[in-house]
Parts: C-alpha cells; structure tokens; sequence
C-alpha cells in the first residue's frame, strides 16, 4: 500500500496496532480520493455540476480561437487597419487578466456558485451584442466588456473544482476533463467561425457563442451547489485598494506595450511612454500595499512561500504567452501566407483539438503514476517544437510533414501544462484561497496572452520591411525564445510530485497546528 507523501507527518508506529491504525489512516485517504464526494447526491448531480463548469474552458476558447478565424473578414469589413488588427483580439484576454484576481476575491467571499451563474449570463447578454458591432470602437469595447464574464467564472470554476474535489484520481479525472474542454473549446470556437464566415456573416459567430453561454447560465442555475453561506462565514473581506491598483496598473501597462507597434513614434510616442510609466508606477504602489498596508491582500505574499510556486509561475507566465502568440499567429500565417480558407483552417486544426481530448483524459488516469516534473519537461520541450516547425517551414510548406506535427506537439504543450500545474495549484492552496488559486492560474494564462502578444506585434511592425511571410516567420522565433526560457526556468527550479491521492491543504495545516501543540505541552512539562 502506498504511503502517505507528507513531510510533515508523523514519524511511524512502532506497534502492531499502531501500524493496523496508521494502514487504516491511508486506505481513508485514497478511498476519499477516489470516491463521489458526498455532496453529491446522485452520479446525475456530479454530471451536471462537472458538465456546467467545464463548460467555462469551452466558452473561454471558443471567443479566443473562433475570434482568430474571424477577424480577417471584420478587419475588412469594418475597415479595421491592420496596425489596429491585435486590439479586438487582444481587448478580451486583456480585460480578462485584469480582473480575475478581483473575482477571485468575490468568488472567496461570496461563493463560486452565485459569481459563475452571473459570469455566463454576462457573457451571453454581450456576445449577442457583439454580433451587431458596425465599427472599430464598438467591436473594441465588446471584446473588452465580454472579457468580464470569463474573469468571474474562471476563477470561481476552478474554486468549485477545488472545493468540492480532495487530492486523488477522481481529482485528477475531472480536473483533466476541465482542461480537455479547452482544447474542445478551442476547435468549437474555430469551427463555427469557419462556417459562418464562409456560408453567413460573421455575426453569427458572436450569437452562437451567446446561445452556449445562455444554456451553460441555466445548467449552472440548476445543478452547482450554492456554497454562498459557506462563504460569507468565512469573513473573508474586499481588498478594494488591491483590486483598484492591480487592474488598472495592468491595463496601462499592456496597453503600452500593445500599442507601442501602432504608435507613430513606436515606443517614444508620448501616450506610450505616459501609460507605461503610469503602469509601472500603480503596480509598484500596489505590490507596497499589498505587502505591507491591507489587512487581507488581493494577493498575499506568504502564497509566494509555496515550493516551486514562484518559478513555476514566471515560467507558466512564458508558457501561456506562448501559447497566445501561436494560436494567433498559425491562424494568420495559415490564411495569409498559405491561402487556407477558414473551413480548411477547421480541418487543420483538428488535430490540436482530438489530440487534446484525448490527452487530457488519458492524462487524467496517469497523474498519480508518473512525477508531474517529469511531464512538465515533455511539454517544455513540445512548446518549443511546435512554433520551430512554423519558423523553418519553408514556401509552400506540406501540411503533413510540417502543420500537422506542430499541432499534435502544442496539443501536447498546452494539455499537459495545464493540468499538472492546476492540480499543483489547487491542491497546495487552503478552501479559504481556492477562488485565489483559480484567479492566479487563469491570470498567468491571460496576462501571459495579452503581454507577449504586444510584444509579438512589436516583432511583427518592426520587421514588416523583410515581407509579410519573414515577419511572421520572426514571431514564430520570438515564440521559441519564450518556450525555451519557459523550459530551463522549468528544469532548473520545479519540481512536481505525482498527484496521488493525500490530505487538503487544510487537513495538513490542522495536523501541523496539534503537532506543534503536543511539542508545546511536551516542552513545559
């Protein structure tokens, strides 16, 4: 039987009845993780609460992806110049980074339950409206307004996920089937873009999207258990100047670097180099706020105390920066360079998106068996494969012998990153920290998007001389940059163990609480 991996545990009994006690301790322990949680009350209820939260991945992706394929034909349509091309696809994960650590705390204080419902019907209400957009400012400010909904029911999801799941396979299951959606969002999304720019108007793309996020708002409704009491005895409280700070220190400061490229005077325009020093400025004061002034921080330091966690996030922040940078650029260099028209594109990409299927499920029956360092290398090297083959790929390139490996590599990057790295997060972090932890996962992957694709476009606009199929050859360089320094932050600094079934973070806070108590009797007497 498989012990207990706690450092922290007690040392062995020296007894037979000790060892049955401590034997029967263990086999508790991976039948709860193994198990239905009791909140559940039927195998029905459990479907429809996993069914309406992964569907959070699937509507994420869907406005990420799909918007790719689109925004050729709205370019054109809407008379958008190519300088101003990033800002609509850009303005969504861009609103949505800066407002996740907000809504975590909401989700914290409030419930997972009442912040998600909300999210979804936010998003619903402005994608119908996005599909009416008649220019450059109203598309802007839609994306930019929808960008609202996923930061409420991103980070509340994976506070649900967490909540309600103890470490073990059953975690590691639903949690792989919550990062099998994103890559089932991602083909979603690029698939009914596809067919409603090539056989409707691209409006339809944005209605559909709100029709999914309408259904995912009543499932929803009906099957995820109301924690809001739960929640609001928690006492957990605003931290009002933190999410003020943040958000707005975050949204000047990718600004700059977003617009930098479009600027006349690129980086020495003055609005650029305003907003950047404003930027740098708000953070600044935020992060001495934060440390040293609130009572609960937006985001406290002693988080940063976790093994690995400080290295493995600046490395996921190069990751998912990565991963923004190929999924725009293969979309653009496919129909641009290569000619491919969008239900081609569907056709291509659908490799990416079984691939991921299937690898985040299967991958969630191996987790517990095979050290998370050791597939968290596999998926550093597979992020820096994947744009290297876009790089070298020459005119005319064979989608076989090219397209296709690059895609099944960064099915492999992205679904194995994120669900041993969520599994890592989630389980390291209190009940109390779990909207805190869904909202730091997800703002590593948008922050990450929206910051290395501004300086993807800086690459782009300074290299527009060598042609149009060099400079995206130059972004796909860039990329590997970004991969390899994700990899060697990666092997030199993280290490994961295997997910195997184990005591929440709480259990283990509360063991270590009345070891050190004993210590404390045991030294007076």
């Amino acid at each position: 039987m498989e012990t207990l991996e706690n450092e922290n545990a007690p040392s062995k009994p020296s007894s037979p009845a000790e060892m049955e006690q401590e034997e029967s301790h263990e086999a508790r322990i991976e039948r709860l993780g193994r198990e239905r949680p009791a909140i559940f009350k039927t195998r029905w209820a459990e479907i429809g609460f996993v069914y309406s939260i992964v569907m959070s991945q699937v509507l994420t992706e869907y406005f990420v992806s799909g918007f790719n394929v689109v925004l050729p034909t709205i370019t054109e349509e809407l008379n958008i110049k190519a300088a101003q091309s990033t800002w609509p696809a850009s303005a969504f994960s861009l609103v949505v980074a800066c407002f996740l650590l907000t809504f975590g705390r909401l989700s914290d204080m409030y419930g997972g339950y009442p912040v998600y419902t909300a999210g979804c019907a936010w998003l619903a209400l402005w994608s119908l409206i996005a599909g009416f957009s008649q220019n450059e400012l109203m598309i802007d400010f839609c994306r930019a307004i929808q960008g609202l909904g996923p930061a409420a029911f991103l980070p509340s999801s994976l506070m649900l996920l967490g909540s309600v799941y103890r470490p073990g396979p059953r975690k590691n299951l639903v949690f792989s089937i919550y990062g099998a959606c994103a890559p089932l969002g991602f083909y979603v999304g690029i698939f009914f873009a596809g067919v409603t720019a090539e056989y409707t108007t691209w409006g339809w793309y944005f209605w559909i999207g709100a029709i999914l996020s309408l259904s995912t708002a009543l499932t929803s409704y009906l099957f995820i258990p109301s924690d809001t009491e739960e929640r609001k005895n928690m006492g957990i409280k605003m931290d009002w100047p933190g999410a003020i700070l943040i958000s707005s220190g975050l949204i000047l400061l990718v600004f700059a670097i977003t617009e930098s490229s479009a600027a006349p005077n690129g980086w020495g325009t003055s609005y650029v180099v305003v907003t950047l020093i404003a930027g740098v400025i708000i953070l600044s004061i935020a992060a001495y706020i934060e440390g040293w002034v609130v009572e609960m921080p937006l985001l406290p330091f002693d988080m940063f105390k976790i093994k690995y966690i400080k290295a493995l996030i600046l490395a996921l922040f190069a990751t998912y920066g990565s991963l923004g940078t190929f999924l725009l650029y293969s979309t653009f260099y496919t129909q641009r360079t290569m000619g491919v028209t969008p239900l081609q594109l569907v056709a291509w990409f659908t490799p990416m998106a079984l691939g991921g299927c299937i690898l985040s499920v299967v991958g969630g029956l191996i987790l517990h068996l095979i050290p998370g360092t050791i597939l968290v290398i596999i998926s550093g090297i597979a992020w820096i494969v994947s744009p290297l083959l876009f790089a070298l790929a020459p005119a005319g390139a064979n989608y076989w012998a090219w397209i296709f490996p690059s895609m099944i590599c960064a099915t492999v990057a992205i679904d194995i990153t994120f669900n041993v790295t969520n599994v890592f997060i989630t389980t390291s972090m209190p009940l109390r920290r779990q909207g805190l932890a869904g909202a730091l996962i997800n703002s590593l992957m948008h922050i990450g998007i929206a910051f290395f694709l501004g300086f993807a476009d800086v690459v782009r606009t300074q290299t527009e001389h060598q042609g149009e199929r060099k400079t995206y050859k130059n972004v796909f360089w860039y990329e590997v940059g970004c991969a390899a320094f994700a990899l060697v932050v990666l092997l030199r600094f993280v290490r994961i163990k295997k997910a195997k079934s184990d005591m929440t973070a709480d259990e283990k806070a509360a063991l270590e609480a009345a070891e050190g108590s004993m210590l404390q009797v045991s030294s007076s007497r």
